[in-house]
């Protein structure tokens, strides 16, 4: 049995460590309420964005652009959104599988990367980093997605890359985080369109055909930026809110145990230091039989 010294010393360890579990996930609660928040009320317009370019491409007829018909290359290209900090559970290692284990092949991919912990798995693993934007994730912008959409479509455009992907943790609930990857372009207008739990329902009947004020190819040109940036931005709002979420939940289970563990090493003191009472009583009894 470990002595009563060491026993202290570790229940005082264990001690220190829950006190910051409880610091940290009472940070994470209130950075969650905020990111929710956020996360939340951009929902309705990146759901709206996202259907409304299915909708409008669906109807638009067979349009002659590498944005409906991808490029050459074979390269592929990922935008991942991770965080910069661990202690979140399996959120960061749950988006590295989707990379590492999915189903795109790690030799054809181009990866640009948000949040450090992504990028430094990805990157330990052999994956071609050509991009990184992790100081975007702490407070996510609008403006951060569009550069980060401008670059993404600048390669798309010179045909260094033939598509775009986007991987991300989708926020339902506080408890509740999917991480998902989405294909963002070429845009497939044929097929059931999934972004997370965004939907198009499939065309069962004829639709009419899409007209444009302006030249099509220049109104492909206007609206697909702004999708990919709307897209992105979406994306990074649901990471943020789904971050804290995990990172609350894995402190309040590391909390829970710490306090286990504590009452483990308070029961284990007192049964040694009962011992060490019961020893010395023995002995003081047997010396003064000794004696007498």
């Amino acid at each position: 049995m470990a002595s009563m010294r060491d026993i202290k010393r570790r229940k005082g360890s264990i001690q220190s460590t829950q006190q910051i579990t409880k610091a940290m996930k009472l940070v994470s609660t209130v950075k969650l309420q905020k990111a929710k928040t956020k996360a939340e009320e951009s929902k309705p317009y990146f759901d709206t964005m996202y259907q409304t370019v299915q909708s409008i491409l669906g109807k638009a007829g067979s349009i002659r652009h590498p944005f409906l018909e991808g490029g050459s290359s074979a390269k592929k290209a990922v935008i991942v959104i991770t965080s910069n900090r661990g202690l979140a559970g399996g959120y960061n290692s749950n988006i590295v599988k989707m990379i590492t284990q999915g189903e795109l092949a790690g030799e054809d991919l181009v990866l640009y990367t948000i949040g450090k912990k992504g990028r430094d798995a990805l990157d330990r693993g052999g994956y071609p980093i050509a991009g990184d934007y992790s100081d975007v994730i702490e407070e996510p912008a609008y403006a951060d997605a569009m550069k980060i959409g401008k670059k993404v479509l600048d390669a798309f455009e010179k045909g260094e890359v033939g598509e775009i992907y986007l991987v991300y943790t989708v926020f339902k609930n506080t408890v509740v985080h999917v991480p998902v990857m989405t294909k963002l372009l070429p845009v497939d207008t044929q097929s059931l369109a999934v972004a997370g739990d965004r939907e198009v329902p499939e065309k069962t009947e004829p639709q009419a055909p899409m007209n444009f004020e302006m030249d099509e190819v220049e109104a492909l040109e206007l609206l697909i930026p702004k999708y990919i940036t709307s897209m992105v931005y979406g994306g990074l709002l649901e990471a943020s809110a789904s971050e804290n979420g995990a990172r609350m939940q894995a402190m309040d289970s590391a909390t829970s145990n710490a306090e286990e563990m504590i009452e483990d090493l308070t029961l284990l003191y007192n049964r040694a230091r009962q011992g060490a009472i019961t020893q010395e009583l023995t002995e003081i009894i047997a010396g003064a039989q000794a004696i007498g």
